[in-house]
């Protein structure tokens, strides 16, 4: 599976952005499908995820961010909303098939989208 994000950018603290994840197959809707996102000399960290039609937040982004799939589409998205300067990062939208003891770790995903830059300032 290839993945392609785009959707990041500049933006204001407090205000919104939103992130999309196309896959170039259509086997897409079979995969656990999350974002993850990489600060400046820090690891890869979870955002979010969605498996088997559940979903699953990070708690420093729950209530502001909303991920959701199309599988008719193949894409992930990524809506963000009251972006914080902590939220500044690279995302990256990731596919795999991680139990759910492991969703949070992005050893457990396979494939990767190229990343896109999100900067909250002012």
């Amino acid at each position: 599976v290839q993945l392609q994000a785009s959707g990041g950018g500049l933006v204001q603290p407090g205000g919104s952005l939103r992130l999309s994840c196309r896959a170039s197959e259509g086997t897409f809707s079979s995969y656990t499908v999350g974002w993850f996102r990489q600060a400046p000399g820090k690891e890869r960290e979870f955002v979010s995820a969605v498996k088997n039609g559940r979903t699953y937040y990070d708690d420093s982004v729950l209530g502001r961010f909303t991920i959701s799939r199309d599988n008719a589409k193949n894409t992930l998205n990524l809506q963000m909303n009251s972006l914080k300067p902590e939220d500044t990062a690279v995302y990256y939208c990731g596919a795999g098939r991680p139990i759910l003891s492991t969703l949070r770790d992005p050893l457990a995903y396979g494939y990767w989208g190229q990343g896109t830059l999100v900067t909250v300032s002012s």
